[in-house]
């Protein structure tokens, strides 16, 4: 296994496949990963806080902004 040196020292093109082969493996394991129950119960709440209008939604790039703003 490549240790974190090796990687760096990698050109992008080489860090990228090894990122898809990655990614094609953990995504064809038959099982499947389960979501704990806290994670559902938090999504139902913002659901209906969405519904109720308490919750706005944004597209990524807005919510990158936000989020690093908050780091500032």
């Amino acid at each position: 296994m490549k240790d974190i040196l090796e990687i760096k020292q990698m050109s992008r093109e080489e860090k990228l496949r090894i990122m898809e082969a990655l990614w094609e493996d953990l995504t064809s394991e038959d099982q499947s990963v389960q979501s704990p129950a806290w994670h559902e119960s938090l999504l139902q709440e913002t659901e209906l806080k969405v519904e109720a209008g308490q919750e706005k939604i944004l597209d990524w790039k807005e919510a990158k902004k936000a989020l690093r703003k908050g780091f500032e």
